[in-house]
Order: C-alpha cells, then structure tokens, then sequence
C-alpha cells in the first residue's frame, strides 16, 4: 500500500470511529506500529486529526469565524510555523524592542528569538514571555495587564490596547488569522484584533508571520491594509496574484525554507 493511500485509510478509520487505538490501526491495516506512530504524528502536523498518546481522535471541525484553542492550534502545520519563526529570529537586533502578540507562530518565533538577544520585549501573551523570560541573555520583558484568556494564554480588552497605544517600538510581530486576496490582514477574534491593531500602530516596522494555510483566506475582522505591514514571512512561495498585491503595497515577502 503507497504512504498515500495508507494515510487516507488511517484518516477513514479515524472518522468512521471517532476513536482508534494504534493496536488497533497496526492490526487492521496489517502494518507496524511504527509506521502507524509517524502517519499520525504527520496527519497531526496537517490538521487533519488529533493524536493522543497510543491513538488519535477525529479533528475539531473548523468553522470559517473561529479558530481552535491554542494547544490545538499547536498541532497544526507545526514544522511550517517552526521554520517560520526561526527565519522571523535572525531579522532583528540585539537591543531592538518588539511587540509580539498571541498566536502559535509568534510563540515559536518567541522560542528562537531567546536565542538571539538581548531584547526589550512588550506583549500581552504569557508563553512569549515565558520564553522570553528564560533566554541565555535576558532584556526587560514586559507583560500586558488586561482581562485574562486562559484558552489562548493571553490578556485582551481595553486596558491592553491602552497600555500598547502608550509605546514607541521598534517593531511588531503579528500572529495573524488570515491574509486575504486582497493583501488585508484578518483574524477571527474582534478583541485579538484590537490588539493586533494597536501593536501596528505603535511600532515603525511591521512582521506578519502566517503560515501558508492562512494566505487568500478571509476572516472576521480586518486588522489592517496590506500598506501597513513591512514583511511577511510564510512557509512557501506566495501565489502570483497575493504575491503582486503585496509588492504593489511595498510588502518584502520572505519565505522560510526548510534551511531557515
């Protein structure tokens, strides 16, 4: 049985039975267990169901105005959001300060930035600043006070806008839940939003980091024009007709290869 083939019949006993074990899809399928292990690890990666230890369950359906909970959101198109956020590292320089918003992306940005510093650091998401906080040079790490979201490890609402429209950084860095046809740059959650917007207006360099899942896609709200934004880092070439919008608007496009 090709690869494909076999991973297409692991994800139709996945979803015929909401639940398997990987005795179970060993046995049924007649391969190792192994085998079994990578495929799922590898479907996992794509989105397409939910690995958990010895199993996998069937995917949260995705709906087009919400996004899944951050762990989940994790899972998805992991190595791409990994090599993006190691490319996103080696652009900025030690003393540069940075606002960085919540989002998977920005959080394994987060990861290989420590790497790189020392920075000043200005966001509203706790695992930014965890990683940040353990970074072989440390710089200030400041954590945005607001209403907690404990299903995406963030502070939102007013009180965070307010604290980001006081700041003059050097640059943002921009989880982001789509970037349109148009080049416009949208996410799912209003308040998230918000924020986002407030970090574009109070930084002089703009980074989006999207995997290429997000791109020609709408969501619910705008965050702001593709004029606004300085680069944006993806995992594969953009297609030809985002491509020249962003240019037209002045957007570098970086991609990150698997060498990044």
């Amino acid at each position: 049985m090709r690869p494909a083939d076999r991973r297409s019949k692991i994800l139709e006993l996945v979803q015929q039975s909401a639940r398997v074990t990987v005795d179970e899809l060993a046995e049924g399928l007649d391969i190792s267990r192994e085998t079994v292990r990578r495929d799922l690890v590898l479907l996992s990666e794509q989105g397409l169901l939910r690995k958990f230890h010895g199993g996998a369950t069937t995917a949260p359906t995705t709906q087009s105005a919400h996004e899944s909970p951050l762990d989940e959101r994790r899972a998805t198109a992991r190595l791409e959001k990994i090599r993006i956020g190691k490319k996103a590292a080696k652009l900025f320089q030690p003393g540069d300060s940075i606002l960085i918003n919540c989002g998977t992306t920005t959080i394994f940005f987060a990861e290989q930035l420590a790497q790189h510093g020392p920075f000043t650091i200005m966001t509203n998401a706790t695992p930014v600043a965890a990683e940040m906080w353990k970074a072989p040079q440390r710089g200030p790490v400041y954590l945005m006070g607001g209403s907690y979201f404990g299903d995406a490890f963030e502070t939102l609402g007013a009180q965070v806008v307010e604290q980001i429209q006081k700041i003059h950084a050097d640059h943002a860095v921009l989880a982001v839940g789509s970037v349109s046809s148009a080049g416009k740059i949208m996410d799912y959650s209003v308040d998230e939003a918000h924020v986002a917007r407030a970090m574009t207006e109070s930084a002089r360099s703009i980074t989006v980091l999207a995997d290429s899942s997000k791109l020609n896609r709408n969501a619910l709200i705008q965050i702001c024009g593709p004029e606004r934004i300085d680069r944006l880092i993806t995992d594969k070439p953009v297609e030809a007709a985002l491509a020249s919008v962003l240019k037209l608007a002045g957007v570098e496009i970086i991609v990150a290869d698997e060498e990044a």
